[in-house]
């Protein structure tokens, strides 16, 4: 039986593979900014919620990479100038 690392190591010898590990989903991207953002804030979700003001379940849905729920560009600019940032989507050619 191969442990984890060895599995890993093994099913990273395919390129296809490699390629899809090595490249971050970009959802998950955003939402690692968005909470590395309210730690270095030293604000909760309770905080963020009163300043949105709207429920700190709400918030939590907002960083929940599994939720179902995709917030609007209008809730994810309010969630960014909560925490004292400024949004920004750019296009990029792929």
């Amino acid at each position: 039986m191969l442990t984890h690392e060895q599995l890993k190591k093994k099913m990273l010898e395919d390129s296809a593979v490699k390629r899809l590990y090595e490249q971050p989903d970009p959802d998950l991207q955003l939402l690692d900014e968005f909470l590395k953002a309210r730690k270095k804030a030293k604000m909760t979700q309770e905080d963020v919620a009163k300043i949105m003001h709207t429920s700190r379940p709400s918030i939590a849905r907002i960083e929940s990479p599994t939720d179902k729920h995709s917030p609007s560009l209008s809730t994810l600019r309010r969630y960014a100038a909560a925490l004292g940032y400024e949004l920004e989507i750019k296009l990029r050619k792929a």
